[in-house]
């Protein structure tokens, strides 16, 4: 399993996975994104729920219930139960408040209430999670009321207060004293608190808030300390195209007037046909009329074909129609090009992950290598020459092997002179067939070298790894390529990282005999963002004939790029297993300059499962190299 550090927390990157699918099956929504905060919410204009990392540091099956119980919290609950126009009216309401903080959080809490006891009612299988969730949260806060005691922050003591009485399974109830003027107005608070469980929508539980707090706001001489809850900070332009019906209805109509009083029979009805193009029409007509779907006026009419997401179930459009040439080029094909042209691109983008939208390829090609890196090159040649020269061996001969050695046990072919078989076995197979020639090796590879800053104490020795791939797949014939890849972390944006593949062999000189010095150019630069480096490889791999394709991933640690620290693994992962999807192998050489740390093994494990080869002195990289390369090579044997 693979470990995220967030806030110095350590967090479990297949649970992340597992609760990302949840969430999305829940709210029926594949563009519902995870992240982990200081507290659990749902934030609507950003599509994202957020989970506390508040359960990390409890035992493995309470954290597993913690977690799921905030995804079924957010994704049931929030997410189809909250008025979040009552949140935005809320944040205004509560701005004349001395004690902003206390009123936010106690309207979370108080929605959440509200909220799990319809999540419990509509998923039953879920109150064993909420029975865990509520005993942990019971101690935490108990926990909170006696230290906010000692400390003298009354605000909170009495915050911790209201959740046990929010929370409360018995009558009785034991409330320590916490000030002379919070214990006179108690029984009152309580009894507001207590209405929560007979509200019915969002803007009940603002109701019993904003009272509680025409009882508070003057008495509490503090605003809350610590954050219990987070009310997500929402304004109704945030909101603007986010309702219900909005997310149902793509266009809103421009004026919301109604023709009221409309009398059966008195409907102007025409059964002729008008070709008309309006922006929802799949295929254009040569005609001047247009449908404006977001001009009109709604109606009460009822018809059998009404769209079931109109509030007035129809939409009376105005019709124009003129002979002058519009001001749009609805018929143009060059439109339809470009909407051709952007589809592609939209596929392509959906293809390199969620991750990297903003992520922004460039390719470099190799220099005209120079005497030095020649001069380097041939070195370092002179040092792996016995490796190529018995993996060359190796091949030859098990390419010969194959030439001649017959198939044995088939079901027709040659009789067989082993002939007992027919007495001894139920099914005997007594025949052999001659293999038909194998001369070539059906393969290709792609070596794809982080080239991050981390890389500057390791560069040179991997290149020594790299140069025995090179010169061993030359010496066999077998196309390949060697790209280094890194992220421009001193240009990159939130909405543009530009992210550099410089291909220092490429596929079509990969067996020119002059071929190699230009690995000498490969340096450590900056960031790494390796799923997006995966995945276009995936794609050129993709694109080539040969039967067996392999994808050698040469990194020294976990991504790290703008944005991408808490997802990069994931997003990793999911690059690594849509290559192995599409029949690409693909294997990591971890490299390190001293012995391995568990935790780095997990990442690695956890991206690549059990095809990660750790080399914890990067001197001996040839030696680990050696069989990987041997066995790689025998599978592209046909």
């Amino acid at each position: 399993m693979h470990y995220i550090k967030f806030n110095d927390e350590i967090i479990d990157s297949m649970l992340m996975m597992e609760l990302s699918d949840l969430a999305q099956t829940l709210t029926k929504r594949r563009d519902i994104d995870i992240a982990f905060a200081v507290q659990s919410y749902f934030h609507p204009a950003e599509q994202k729920i957020y989970i506390s990392h508040f359960w990390n540091d409890r035992a493995e099956e309470d954290k597993l219930a913690g977690f799921k119980s905030d995804i079924y919290l957010r994704a049931i609950g929030s997410y189809y139960y909250t008025d979040f126009h009552q949140i935005a009216a809320f944040h205004d309401l509560v701005r004349i408040l001395h004690h902003q903080k206390f009123a936010k959080q106690l309207l979370m809490l108080l929605e959440d209430v509200r909220i799990e006891e319809l999540v419990k009612r509509d998923r039953p299988g879920t109150k064993r999670y909420f029975r865990k969730r509520l005993n942990i949260y019971k101690k935490y806060y108990r926990d909170q009321l006696k230290a906010s005691l000692d400390r003298g922050f009354a605000t909170d003591a009495l915050f911790a207060a209201l959740y046990e009485m929010a929370t409360a399974t018995s009558p009785v109830l034991n409330v320590p004293e916490i000030s002379v003027q919070i214990d006179e107005l108690l029984p009152f608070v309580k009894e507001q608190v207590m209405n929560v469980y007979d509200a019915n929508s969002t803007k009940e539980v603002s109701d019993i808030v904003l009272k509680t707090m025409g009882l508070l706001d003057e008495v509490l001489k503090k605003d809350l300390i610590h954050t219990y809850f987070i009310l997500p900070d929402l304004s109704e332009k945030d909101l603007h195209t986010l309702t219900f019906d909005d997310m149902k209805r793509k266009d809103r109509l421009q004026n919301q007037d109604a023709l009221d009083n409309v009398k059966k029979g008195d409907e102007d009805l025409h059964d002729e046909k008008m070709a008309i193009w309006h922006r929802e029409t799949s295929t254009p007509t040569k005609s001047f009329l247009q449908f404006d779907l977001e001009q009109g006026t709604q109606t009460n009419l009822i018809d059998e074909h009404a769209r079931q997401t109109e509030t007035g179930d129809q939409a009376l459009v105005i019709v124009e129609g003129s002979a002058r040439q519009t001001q749009n080029n609805y018929y143009d094909e060059v439109n339809a090009d470009e909407k051709l042209q952007k589809e592609a691109e939209q596929e392509i983008q959906q293809q390199l992950g969620k991750e990297n939208k903003h992520a922004k390829a460039y390719f470099l090609t190799a220099n005209m290598p120079k005497k030095a890196e020649k001069s380097a090159y041939e070195k370092e040649l002179q040092q792996l020459i016995v490796y190529k020269k018995r993996l060359q061996r190796i091949i030859q001969k098990t390419l010969e092997h194959k030439k001649t050695y017959p198939k044995q046990d088939e079901h027709f072919g040659r009789l067989n002179k082993k002939l007992l078989r027919l007495w001894t076995d139920e099914n005997p197979k007594l025949f052999f067939k001659k293999r038909n020639p194998a001369n070539d090796l059906d393969g290709v590879f792609t070596l794809l070298v982080d080239c991050s800053a981390s890389m500057h104490d390791k560069m040179e020795e991997t290149k020594r790894g790299i140069i025995l791939f090179h010169e061993t797949l030359k010496s066999v014939r077998v196309p390949h390529q060697i790209v280094g890849f890194w992220e421009d972390s001193a240009n990159s944006t939130e909405n543009n990282q530009p992210n550099y593949f410089k291909k220092v062999i490429n596929f079509e000189t990969s067996l020119s005999s002059s071929s190699g010095p230009e690995i000498m150019q490969l340096l450590p630069e900056e960031d790494n963002r390796d799923g997006f480096a995966i995945r276009h490889m995936t794609n050129e791999l993709l694109a080539r004939k040969e039967k067996q394709k392999f994808l050698l991933v040469f990194s020294d640690g976990e991504p790290a790029a703008y944005g991408y620290d808490q997802n990069g693994i994931v997003d990793t992962h999911e690059a690594v297993m849509n290559a192995r999807k599409h029949g690409i192998e693909v294997l990591n050489i971890f490299l390190s300059a001293g012995a391995v740390e568990e935790s780095k093994r997990k990442v690695m494990k956890t991206i690549y499962g059990k095809h990660s080869i750790m080399v914890q002195n990067i001197t001996e990289l040839p030696d680990v190299l050696f069989p990987l390369l041997k066995k790689l090579l025998q599978k592209t044997i046909e």
